[in-house]
């Protein structure tokens, strides 16, 4: 398939596509004419790719996994237990960091509502009756 139809079924851009391949994330074909084609696999890799960078990955964290793109992600299917090894040490770090981030942001959060104490959680406008006064 040509670039255009891969960025239509796994949703994203020719752009990305192309800088997937930069990254040594994604391989085409070429054709005479120079056009990158792709195999039915691309689909999953792309889709793959996508989610572990939804997910708080780096595109320096999906290389890791570059074996593995082709394939269910783990927690959705039994995986090969190497291939969670590697999740779990390119993972804990990124677990790690959204901890800190986690606790910095409720800390903030808890030191606002104390300044302010008419903001609560369970009305951030900081109106009584719940309503908006725009």
């Amino acid at each position: 398939m040509l670039i255009g139809e891969l960025a239509t079924r796994t949703g994203t851009t020719t752009r990305a596509l192309r800088f997937y391949e930069e990254q040594g994330l994604l391989t085409c074909e070429r054709t005479t004419s120079g056009y990158r084609t792709y195999d039915e696999t691309a689909v999953k890799q792309v889709r793959n790719i996508r989610e572990l960078l939804d997910i708080g990955f780096t595109i320096d964290d999906v290389r890791a996994f570059l074996p593995y793109l082709d394939r269910d992600l783990p927690g959705v299917f039994p995986f090969e237990p190497r291939c969670t090894t590697g999740y779990a040490a390119v993972g804990a770090p990124r677990v790690a960091e959204l901890n800190q981030r986690i606790t910095r942001l409720t800390e903030l959060r808890d030191r606002l509502v104390s300044r302010m104490p008419w903001l609560t959680l369970d009305d951030p406008t900081g109106n009584a009756s719940g309503e908006r006064s725009d």
